[in-house]
């Protein structure tokens, strides 16, 4: 009878193992995606993971085993992760809660500010030594090479030519390309190319990134406040979808939680051979009340 009691223990320790497998997975999500360059939060997403898995593997043994000081143990730690994970979800939210992308007239894409962040993450990334890192990281991600040209026929030539402005202008550009592969629309300058716009002559730039942008392929805006916004919006929204997945196995958790810790009571009866429905109490003298 003591075993079957513990059968719904190894059955939750089994669902917790399950649920440990998309919050790895969205670490390693988080650590491969080409775009994103902040990468600190990754390695404790594996982490938490990895250790959710570890107590899962523990709590099928004790069930194996039917120990009930391991058992216990095994919920003591599976709290424990849940304070932990509920910790995360509200850091990122919390790092992430400002910034979105601003409409631009006769524009499709969005231009991306600094100042509409703000907070511990975007102080971090305009910290000169850390946004090295990340400009390192955009330069190898390639976000505004080959991937990003668009070429059409010209129709006199027959040649290949870089798309029009006016076509450029309706496209989807991504926060980084918006922010880090073009100037910022401010500057007014005159679209040659994707990555090439060549400024006004006598027209004052009033954006600090106007003087920043370079039509040096290893340059052009990477410097820019614009690019620091984008990769915060991308960020951003990487966090995001992961913190959704985060949410819903959280909730899958305190679920299974609970079952776990009825199946622990229940096991608990079993073992000592308390049975169910019955008064343990008795009195000798019932109580009268008198008003």
């Amino acid at each position: 009878m003591y075993r079957r009691a513990t059968g719904p223990i190894g059955m939750t320790a089994f669902i917790t193992f399950l649920l440990g497998i998309p919050i790895l997975a969205g670490g390693i999500w988080l650590s491969s995606a080409a775009t994103d360059c902040i990468r600190f939060l990754q390695l404790p997403l594996i982490i938490l993971g990895v250790t959710l898995m570890a107590i899962s593997l523990f709590g099928l043994s004790a069930a194996c085993y039917g120990q009930l000081k391991l058992i216990r143990f095994f919920l003591f730690l599976l709290f424990l992760f849940l304070f932990a994970l509920l910790f995360f979800i509200i850091f990122a939210y919390a790092v992430t809660d400002k910034g979105k992308g601003q409409v631009v007239m006769n524009r499709s894409f969005l231009e991306y500010l600094l100042n509409d962040y703000s907070g511990w993450l975007k102080d971090k990334v305009a910290d000169g030594e850390y946004w090295e890192k990340v400009n390192d990281c955009l330069h190898r991600s390639g976000e505004c090479g080959v991937a990003m040209a668009r070429y059409v026929r010209d129709p006199n030539s027959g040649l290949l030519v870089p798309e029009s402005a006016d076509a450029f202008y309706q496209r989807k550009l991504s926060p980084i390309e918006s922010g880090c592969c073009k100037p910022p629309t401010s500057c007014g300058y005159t679209y040659v190319n994707e990555t090439v716009w060549n400024p006004v002559p006598g027209v004052p730039a009033t954006d600090p990134d106007c003087t920043r942008w370079s039509n040096d392929q290893q340059v052009l805006c990477y410097e820019c406040d614009s690019c620091k916004a984008g990769v915060l919006a991308t960020t951003r929204r990487h966090w995001r979808k992961v913190s959704k997945i985060n949410i819903v196995v959280l909730v899958l958790l305190v679920i299974f939680y609970f079952i776990g810790c009825l199946a622990y009571r229940h096991a608990k009866r079993a073992h000592y051979d308390e049975t169910y429905g019955v008064n343990r109490m008795s009195k000798a003298t019932p109580s009268i009340f008198r008003f």
